[in-house]
Order: structure tokens, then C-alpha cells, then sequence
């Protein structure tokens, strides 16, 4: 039997609360407190994933290989082609992702690829399944799964995460077309904050995406990008 208390308290303001001179206040915080009787073990289980998770998490972690993020949405891959005077078309798209699934060697330094959506269902330029050729090669094919930021209300001009809404269906989908881990993101703003309301909303963002991702196929690689 476990037992909890809580204990409330206020925090004390600091001057690293101070931004842009406005006084930041942190609501009041709440401390879980769990006295054990006997000793417990606290066992996350994946169901029929299991073993599915586990020789992901290996191959992906696996020595001298690291994850490619190849991830950018259509609107930046847009930026990358304009940079060379080309047109964001999805067949430039397209031939710029292959370039990059079909470098030489590249599952000896890569374990793992995020892909965005449109990759994911997307083929080759010789009309092979670019989920085909990273396997292949032995990287196992990730998908990011946030919709893109979002303004946050009442922060300091701070944004967060959007795409929580539709996300079992979602990553149902994505296991079908072979993806076997996700990326979700979470932006905190150094210029404006960290606020409070910022660094909170992140944290209600990612934490039910990791508790979501634990009871099915999905791998969670969660990342925090700071904005200096």
C-alpha cells in the first residue's frame, strides 16, 4: 500500500522572473509526496508492442549510429529548394528526399530518420516506398507528429505545440505506412521568457504524448528547442 500527502506551497519570486519588465507570477505548486509500506515496482507495459518497442529502441540506439532529422515541413523544404532557384512542387520535393535516402552508406552512420508526413507516403523518384529504402538499410523510418506551432495565449509572445486533437487515429495510420517511432516538440522562448505559462505548456503537451505513446507501437523521441 502507498500512501500520498500533499504538501502547497508558494514560490518565491526571483529576479530571473523579471521580463521585459513585467513581474512573472508561478501558480501555486503542488508536491507528491508517496510513502511506500513495502517496496513496489512500477511496471509501464505496451501491450502486444512490447517486444516491437524494445528492438526499435536497440536499432535506433544502436553504437556509432545516430537519428537523421529530415523532417521539415513542405513550407521549409520550400526554403531549401528556393535557395538553389527551385520551385516547392512536390515533385522537387520529392527528388530532394530521395537525395537524402539514397546517400551511399548511410545506414553505417544512421539508425533512425524522422520523416514528415508527406515523406512518409511518398516515393522515391524510381517509385520505391522511401519508408522501403530506409529500412533496407536497416534505419528504422520515424514521423514527426505535431501540427506546428501554435501562439500561446497570455504568455510572453512564447507559441507551443499543436496537435494532440486526432492523434490515436493519426499514429495508427503511420504504423500502417511504417513508421515505428514519433517526434513531438516543445519551443521555449529564451528572448521572452521562459515563462511560467510557457515552460507549462509544454510539459502538458509532452508529458500525455509520452503516457499516449507508452501503452502503444510508439517509440517517443520528445525534444525541447530553446530559441535564443
Amino acid at each position: 500500500m502507498a500512501s500520498a500527502s500533499f504538501l502547497k506551497s508558494s514560490p518565491v519570486l526571483d529576479k530571473s522572473e523579471f521580463v521585459k519588465g513585467q513581474t512573472l507570477r508561478l501558480p501555486s505548486a503542488s508536491i507528491v509526496r508517496c510513502r511506500s509500506a513495502a517496496p513496489s515496482v512500477l511496471t509501464v507495459r505496451a501491450g502486444s508492442y512490447a517486444e516491437e518497442l524494445v528492438k526499435t529502441a536497440k536499432t535506433i540506439a544502436s553504437p556509432g549510429r545516430g537519428i537523421l532529422a529530415m523532417d521539415e515541413s513542405n513550407a521549409t523544404c520550400g526554403k531549401r529548394l528556393a535557395s538553389i532557384g527551385l520551385e516547392n512542387t512536390e515533385a522537387n520535393r520529392q527528388a530532394y528526399r530521395t537525395l537524402l535516402v539514397t546517400v551511399p552508406g548511410l545506414g553505417d552512420c544512421v539508425s533512425g530518420a524522422i520523416l514528415f508526413e508527406e515523406t512518409l507516403y511518398q516515393s522515391t523518384t524510381d517509385g520505391k516506398k522511401m519508408v522501403d529504402v530506409l529500412v533496407e538499410q536497416k534505419i528504422v523510418p520515424g514521423i514527426k507528429v505535431d501540427k506546428g506551432l501554435v501562439p500561446l495565449a497570455g504568455s510572453n509572445d512564447e507559441s507551443w505545440c499543436q496537435g494532440l486533437d486526432g492523434l490515436a487515429s493519426r499514429t495508427a495510420a503511420y504504423y500502417q505506412q511504417g513508421a515505428r517511432f514519433a517526434k513531438w516538440r516543445t519551443v521555449v522562448s529564451i528572448p521572452n521568457g521562459p515563462s511560467a505559462l510557457g515552460s507549462e505548456g509544454g510539459c502538458m503537451g509532452s508529458c500525455p504524448l509520452c503516457c499516449h505513446f507508452s501503452r502503444q507501437w510508439v517509440g517517443p523521441h520528445c525534444g525541447a528547442r530553446n530559441f535564443a
